[in-house]
């Protein structure tokens, strides 16, 4: 993916100021549909894969596990309630548009979304129920999770632009993001061309995504920049005794970052934290991925300490 932005894109760079709630559920759905062995969202997606109404299941049907869905099913609303009016308001050459380009992808042409497509209410119908029962069953009952993580990510992510400035906020995102010149450039699972025309860019954290950064326009013209969270919601403690780092991080990295102000191996990591060697790496490449640690090979061990950004993130998230 490469983003073409202007000098007043990059001028009005701002973070979120809150979790959007059916963002959060088209990414749920896309995460649900993986088929990857991922040790945090494995578990998760096992579980809620169980437990899913069959009201809702209808949703599978349009968004891709790439983490693509039709741009109208997940307007960034405030509520469910307004994003629902807004997905019921979409025109007809939009919405048929948008599940055309679906379907080129990898979702396929079922006779519902060919009704959708063609606007027809029944269709309508079961797609808003199934938006209504998808919400309660994944995101209602986490939603203060939702919040939590999402304000924690959030408050570090503009620490970071205004200590260490643009490029430290926008290449930390995700491991495979870098600047040529004014074009950001980033992995993505096909190619995507966007070139911006001065209004801006969000950052948008989403705490149930573990993969690239997704693009996708606001409704007032900036570009909506998703990301994954530091810590996704399964990984979220249900409390973090005040704890600023752990509400970011969570408490077995938070404890993890503090171990690393000396240089530890990945095996001093397991043992000081009591889980396994491959627990241990996970934690550790996700310090790593987020820039707060650094790690070294040498020979059989691999060794693992802070770096400036960790250590200054330790400093001001002590309790």
């Amino acid at each position: 993916m490469r983003v073409h932005c202007t000098a007043e894109d990059l001028l009005r760079v701002t973070v979120a100021d809150r979790p959007a709630p059916l963002v959060e559920l088209g990414l749920a759905f896309e995460m649900l549909q993986r088929r990857d062995a991922h040790p945090v969202f494995g578990p998760w997606r096992q579980r809620t894969t169980r437990t899913l109404p069959r009201l809702a299941r209808p949703l599978l049907q349009m968004v891709s596990p790439l983490g693509a869905g039709p741009l109208f099913l997940d307007p960034p609303s405030r509520d469910l309630e307004e994003g629902m009016d807004q997905i019921l308001s979409t025109p007809r050459a939009r919405a048929r548009a948008e599940l055309r380009r679906m379907c080129a992808i990898d979702r396929p042409l079922t006779p519902w979304v060919r009704d959708l497509a063609d606007r027809d209410r029944d269709a309508w119908q079961i797609l808003q129920q199934a938006v209504h029962t998808a919400h309660a069953s994944v995101i209602a009952e986490a939603w203060p999770r939702i919040q939590a993580g999402f304000h924690a990510e959030t408050a570090w992510r503009s620490r970071i632009l205004a200590q260490q400035g643009l490029r430290a906020a926008l290449t930390s995102l995700a491991p495979s993001i870098r600047w040529s010149g004014l074009t950001l450039e980033a992995a993505f699972p096909r190619d995507l061309e966007l070139t911006l025309n001065g209004h801006g860019i969000i950052l948008q954290p989403s705490l149930f995504w573990a993969d690239h950064v997704l693009a996708a326009p606001h409704a007032d013209g900036r570009l909506l920049l998703i990301y994954p969270a530091v810590t996704p919601l399964p990984l979220r403690d249900t409390t973090t005794s005040g704890d600023p780092l752990s509400a970011l991080v969570g408490s077995t990295r938070a404890h993890a970052l503090r171990l690393l102000v000396e240089e530890r191996t990945t095996g001093d990591l397991a043992r000081e934290l009591a889980v396994s060697l491959a627990a241990a790496s996970m934690q550790a490449k996700t310090l790593r991925e987020a820039g707060l640690i650094v790690s070294q090979r040498d020979g059989k061990a691999v060794w693992h300490w802070c770096t400036p950004l960790g250590l200054d993130l330790l400093v001001h998230g002590s309790p």
